[in-house]
């Protein structure tokens, strides 16, 4: 719309038929602006203004004729202004247009083909659409305003609009003034009604918010989310409106409107007498379908006729009558004494299923008319001998009884209650009898309910008085529906009426109706607003101005700028927010708001300050505004967008500097200088160059801004992590050599031998690779015993220091240690080259003191070098100990720096430890009990095996071209050592960066004097990183055993040897604990206890470790002296059973000749059942199938302990004929089923006669229903002849208690927990009490 500043930026979306004419789009885009048709053109935005042409008017060619496209990417048009004037905005007199207008639209509108009127608010869909916050800026087609839902408050919104909808209602609550100064009006109920309904009257909104009205009710926003029965908020309602009014005129308004009366009798069948109570009634519950009939009452007159029905009191039933002194039959039942003027049904759809203790919605079909003749529910006795209302009370708390012929003398005039309505026009006491004739009712409003019983939607079907038009109110939307919509709320199916017709029917229904009393006389109209009394006058004018308000601010929000601002602050180092600025405020006004807003007043001077364009995920400065201090913000921006591709950066500079300029172009470099003496990287100076300039011209920006020499000068950029690029050709330009918008490079001028030398072997390239590489790991060492301790006093001879006291000099013993370890390494690797292959210019140059001796996976080499690797590193640490040994004072010092408590295998079974990266290839779901933890529960795990995908995108030149592989869990799932089995070594030489140094207590929570922090190469191998601890640890590298810590503290041991620390990154923590390291072909294996008949069926006993190649048996016979030991359990090798594990379910069992990995695939971290068995092992073969049975006696309700069958085939026979043998139950009575769920397969003995697949008619196990091809499965059975046990009500719910808290202590899931729910409350003084006491 370029007809005005106002609206230029908006745009209006209309989805059309490619059919529509173009007459057609004028109508619709003139209904939706807000403009009269024929005072506006439609042009294409995409020609030219020179060229182009306005869309005819009349023409009743089709869009697709028209141009238009398909899609709608290029379809766009201007409108503008027809013969120079602008067009005219359509007049709102009717209310039911269009309101929005230009001002009040949103910045994107959306129209698109409208519901079909028939279907709107119909049965079938109940879901609401996504509400954009532009959808309820314009009023709707309708003329009536919707109700925003919080959340789950469609209940309270269909409650509210139909007392909107009540004339007699909403009149008598606009004639009530709120007193100010009499109460808050935050928590006047009636005031914030009012309120709401002058906006539902007034507003051009096209819904409004509920909040103010909740938040009068004393709730918060949690109950939002609580849904609750309608019915029940109509009565909580009603009771707060009646204490808040009271003593005044509304005092008794709902009991005029709402309430009826009724008669509670008993009358005995053999002298007449009749005792009776008079009851007052606001709606009247009406049952869908009798309790134990197996079909519902068709309609609503049926169900009336039920309510009003006496029953006979016989039998056991007898009422004892008080005039014949016994026992007698009786007639109990209720009459209608009058009816409200509003008259309100209850369809109790929602009921309690007492075979499956479930609550549930009946949603058969109920019909009910649009006029309804109440006069036929009316006792023709009651005429006849009226009763007085002085006998009872509808509040008393003693019931009246009289006999009936004494009713005649008690009657009272001025009492008269009569069977028709009591009316009270004039307010006084006097009653107008109404013949029953006139009873006819007319409903208005039905509100509909959506979904089963545990929760669903509600909306409402209004009928408005004005017009006799009926509407959808579903929250937001507000629209016209038809009589064939009302009757699609009857509930049911199409086809007939019986037991389960409700479960197939649609569960969209009627749940309450209302009914209108037609009388002309009472027949009251809506107010009009001309009509309004003073107070609601002044409060539509309080509302408006509050509306016009927030039309200003939605235009400030519409023309407001919201841009993330940085500034790196002087003291607070980097600092972000959110500048928010006016689109017409000025550059200079703009960085006085970003001054402020970075809190810089007293730090840094105004003048000293600038705002520049900033790019943050590249971190480069874009452009500075130089000269532009004036202009708009809007410009500068591009306009006001939701979001920006660019960020604002204040800049701050010391008084004496100057601002440099950025100009548009250019690009950002941080510059990092190289010491090749020092091996050191200096941190980043900003350079700024352009794509265009040349390498030279580049060196020479860099010389002057870092006073290094041009001429000798190596510049090396990292194009992306970890990716080198020497730029060595004088004419290519930055942009050909890959520059971008932020750019890192190193550079590095010096009159060394290494320029001479190919990039990839220079002394630069593996100082940079190894900066690029390198991590720092904090590692806790374990606690030494007394005769190893001295291992770790580090030093070397004559330095008497302590190495961990935190001195340089202990630094410096720490270096030299290694430096010597470093120096042997090399040698021995320059034995193997001499050896091996030809050797690369790379591993040649081994003169840096920082390069480690690693193995890699990639070349063999003699036995004899690894053989020297292991002797070399036990002189190494006979040298340290001899050293360590010539310091006795130091030895105390040390005890003391390394006390911690020992951790033995077993206690350390209890971290549930698995290897770092196995346990990342395992799901969740299968191996909940490895990688759980009773307190933390299950831990996200990082996956090692993407690993290759951030790590180092170049090798060391011994990698190039060969291809890498990476292992995963299928390839081979145990453990790699550094050897293959010829005891060859599978490595080449290549030297990674290791260095070691005391942990200062900044850097860790750990105790620091137990902790190491470990500058690595991540490329390094398990097994070389394992062998440059050793030094520290004091034993050998099989001795130990590393466990990756998480962020959760849980820890999880790294097994595989060959694989590099790549998934390890800056400041990860590693623990080392003492105890044998897993060699080639072992595994680590947790074993529980399988408990069939205990409580708790699964329980831990030990960790130990299997071996590829081992039978069960020799694992049983490692395994039993370490049970007795730590588990004090003493057991006969014959006694004891191995089967396989699957999270809780026993499997497979494993029999003493099968061997791992041959017969029983075995993996990292595996768990196994072992089984005390109270007999020698009877399962002799795989082909033996072991199934566990349990027995259930339906006549005691109880469940017998599990027993063993072992069975030779699949066969159904052979286990029935077991069952059998075992129990003592005749063949032909005997009928099993299969167990569900998880072992022990637990169910309620409330569930298990009718819920089991009993006696399934199949002839073998392994087929469907029962699948049983494993050992393990559980198996019920029962004698088919046993009766179930007769339970009463109350046995049935102590049982069902019982269950409930058995299940729920053997972890079963009960099968029916419903949401807890919480009850409906209004508070009358703003809020809950808070009860500091009370849960």
């Amino acid at each position: 719309d370029t007809t005005s500043a106002k609206t230029v930026n908006e745009r209006l979306t209309l989805n059309l038929p490619a059919s529509t004419t173009l007459s057609r789009l004028y109508e619709d885009v003139s209904h939706k602006a807000g403009y009269v048709n024929g005072t506006f053109d439609l042009a294409w935005g995409n020609i030219s203004q020179f060229n182009r042409a306005s869309l005819d008017h009349n023409s009743e060619m089709s869009l697709s004729e028209s141009g238009f496209e398909p899609g709608g990417k290029k379809n766009f048009l201007h409108l503008t202004d027809k013969d120079g004037e602008q067009p005219q905005i359509a007049s709102d007199e009717s209310g039911t247009a269009d309101s929005s207008g230009v001002d009040d639209s949103s910045q994107e509108r959306f129209i698109g083909p409208l519901p079909r009127e028939s279907t709107a608010g119909c049965s079938g869909d109940y879901s609401s659409p996504s509400y954009t916050y532009s959808s309820i800026l314009s009023k709707s087609d309708t003329g009536y305003v919707g109700l925003v839902n919080q959340a789950m408050t469609c209940y309270l919104n269909s409650l509210l609009q139909t007392l909107f909808m009540t004339p007699e209602f909403r009149n008598a609550l606009y004639n009530w003034e709120f007193e100010e100064s009499e109460e808050d009006p935050v928590t006047s109920i009636p005031y914030q009604l009012q309120r709401l309904f002058v906006l539902l009257q007034t507003s051009k909104k096209r819904a409004i918010e509920t909040t103010d009205v909740t938040r009068s009710f004393g709730w918060d926003s949690s109950e939002a989310w609580q849904q609750h029965d309608i019915q029940e908020l109509c009565r909580v309602m009603f009771d707060a409106l009646e204490q808040k009014w009271k003593q005044t005129e509304q005092a008794d308004l709902i009991n005029q409107l709402y309430q009826g009366k009724l008669k509670d009798y008993v009358h005995c069948l053999e002298c007449g007498y009749e005792s009776w109570r008079i009851d007052t009634y606001l709606d009247i519950p009406l049952v869908i379908r009798p309790f134990g009939a197996s079909q519902a009452y068709g309609s609503v007159e049926e169900a009336l006729q039920a309510f009003i029905q006496p029953e006979t009191l016989d039998g056991p039933n007898q009422y004892f009558c008080e005039r014949c002194k016994k026992k007698c039959d009786a007639r109990k039942g209720l009459r209608f004494l009058h009816f409200p003027y509003l008259l309100t049904l209850q369809l109790k759809r929602f009921d309690f299923d007492y075979t499956t203790m479930h609550r549930i919605k009946l949603n058969d079909r109920m019909t009910f008319p649009e006029e309804l003749d109440m006069s036929p529910f009316i006792d023709v006795e009651d005429e006849k001998s009226p009763q007085t209302e002085s006998c009872t009370d509808s509040g008393a708390e003693n019931e009246g009884s009289c006999h009936s012929d004494q009713m005649s003398n008690d009657f009272s005039t001025d009492d008269c209650v009569d069977e028709g309505i009591c009316l009270d026009s004039t307010g006084s006491t006097e009653r107008v009898l109404k013949p029953k004739s006139l009873l006819t009712f007319e409903l208005f409003s039905v509100m509909v309910h959506s979904g089963s019983a545990a929760g669903g939607h509600y909306y409402a079907c209004i009928k408005s008085f004005s017009d006799g038009q009926w509407y959808s109110f579903n929250d937001q939307h507000v629209s016209k529906i038809t009589q064939d919509d009302i009757r699609k709320t009857y509930g049911g199916s199409s086809g007939s009426r019986g037991y389960y017709s409700s479960a197939f029917a649609s569960s969209t229904n009627a749940y309450m109706l209302i009914y209108r009393l037609k009388d002309p006389s009472r027949n009251a109209k809506y107010l009009a607003v001309d009509d309004f009394p003073e107070h609601i006058k002044s409060l539509v004018q309080k509302e408006k101005e509050s509306e016009e308000q927030e039309k200003r601010q939605r235009e400030i929000e519409r023309n407001t700028c919201k841009i993330k601002l940085f500034c790196m602050h002087p003291v607070r180092m980097m600092m972000e927010s959110k500048l928010e600025v006016h689109k017409d405020k000025s550059l200079r006004e703009a960085t006085e708001m970003a001054y402020k807003l970075m809190e810089l007043e007293g730090i840094v001077p105004l003048d000293c300050c600038r705002l520049v364009k900033y790019d943050e995920f590249h971190e480069y400065l874009e452009r500075s505004y130089e000269g532009e201090e004036d202009t708009l913000m809007g410009l500068l921006l591009g306009g006001v967008k939701s979001s920006y591709m660019f960020d604002l950066l204040l800049e701050t500079r010391r008084p004496e500097q100057v601002f440099q300029p950025y100009k548009p172009g250019e690009v950002m470099v941080k510059v990092h200088v190289v010491d090749l003496k020092s091996e050191a990287i200096a941190s980043p100076i900003s350079v700024r160059a352009y794509l265009n300039q040349t390498i030279t011209e580049f060196k020479q920006l860099i010389a002057q801004a870092t006073g290094l020499s041009a001429e000798t000068m190596r510049v090396v950029l990292e194009r992306c992590y970890n990716d080198l690029r020497l730029l060595y050709v004088p004419n290519k330009t930055l942009k050909a050599e890959g520059f971008f918008r932020s750019n890192k490079v190193f550079v590095e001028s010096s009159e060394s031998s290494d320029h001479q030398v190919a990039f990839t072997d220079s002394v630069l390239w593996k100082l940079l690779d190894r900066h690029g590489n390198t991590i720092r790991l904090l590692v806790l060492l374990p606690e030494q015993s007394p005769g190893t301790l001295a291992n770790r006093t580090q030093k070397v001879r004559g330095d008497s220091d302590v190495i961990f006291d935190g001195t340089k000099g202990n630094r410096k013993s720490v270096e030299a240690i290694l430096e010597e370890s470093t120096e042997k390494l090399k040698n021995l690797s320059l034995q193997q080259q001499q050896q091996g292959s030809s050797t690369s210019d790379s591993q040649k140059s081994s003169d840096a003191s920082d390069f480690e001796h690693i193995e890699s996976p990639t070349q063999e080499a003699d036995s004899n070098s690894s053989l020297c690797v292991a002797a070399d590193n036990r002189e190494l640490e006979n040298r340290i100990r001899a050293s360590a040994g010539s310091s006795g004072g130091a030895s105390s010092d040390q005890e003391n720096h390394f006390a911690c408590e020992e951790r033995s295998d077993s206690e350390v079974n209890n971290d549930r430890s698995t290897s770092s990266v196995d346990s990342d290839i395992l799901s969740s779901s299968h191996s909940s009990d490895t990688l759980c933890n009773a307190d933390s529960g299950p831990i996200q795990l990082a996956n090692g095996l993407d690993s290759h995908s951030i790590t180092s995108s170049r090798r060391s030149k011994a990698h190039e071209g060969k291809k890498e592989t990476w292992d995963t869990a299928e390839e081979d799932s145990g453990t790699d050592s550094e050897y293959d089995d010829n005891g060859k070594s599978k490595t080449e030489a290549q030297y990674l960066y290791f260095r070691a140094e005391p942990c200062s207590q900044e850097d860790t929570s750990w105790d620091a004097q137990k902790c190491l922090v470990v500058h690595v190469d991540k490329r390094i191998t398990l097994a070389a990183f394992k062998l440059n601890v050793e030094p520290y640890v004091g034993v050998t590298s099989t001795q130990f055993k590393v466990f990756r810590v998480y962020a959760n503290n849980q820890e999880f041991e790294s097994v595989r040897l060959n694989e590099t620390l790549s998934s390890f990154s800056d400041d990860n923590k590693i623990t080392i604990r003492l105890g044998r390291a897993l060699k080639k072909g072992e595994y680590r294996v947790k074993v529980y206890q399988l408990l069939v008949n205990e409580p708790e069926p699964c329980k831990f006993l030990v960790d130990t470790v299997f071996a590829k190649g081992m039978t069960v048996r020799q694992s049983k016979e490692e395994l039993l002296p370490q049970l007795k030991e730590q588990c004090k359990l003493d057991i006969s090798i014959d006694r004891v059973r191995l089967r396989k594990k699957t999270w809780k379910n026993p499997g497979t069992v494993f029999l003493d000749y099968h061997v791992y990995e041959e017969d029983i695939s075995i993996s990292s971290n595996w768990e196994v059942f072992l089984e005390v068995l109270n007999e020698p092992e009877k399962m002799k073969s795989m082909s033996e199938l072991a199934i566990l049975t349990r027995r259930w006696s339906p006549a005691t309700m109880k469940l017998g302990p599990f027993q063993e069958v072992i069975l030779e085939s699949s066969s159904v026979e052979e286990l029935k004929e077991k069952l059998s043998e075992m129990s003592s139950i005749p063949l032909e009575n005997l009928e099993f089923a299969k167990g569900r769920g998880t072992f022990p397969c637990d169910i309620s003995v409330l569930e298990i006669h009718q819920d089991l697949d009993w006696n399934p008619k199949v002839s073998t196990l392994n087929v469907w229903p029962l699948y049983i091809c494993d050992d393990g499965a559980v198996v019920f059975y029962r004698d088919s002849t046993e009766e179930p046990m007769e339970l009463s009500d109350d046995e049935r719910n102590e049982l069902m208690k019982k269950e409930s808290s058995r299940l729920l202590k053997t972890g079963h899931r009960v099968s029916y927990s419903p949401r807890k729910e919480k009850a409906l409350k209004i508070y009358l003084d703003g809020g809950p009490a808070k009860d500091p006491g009370q849960d």
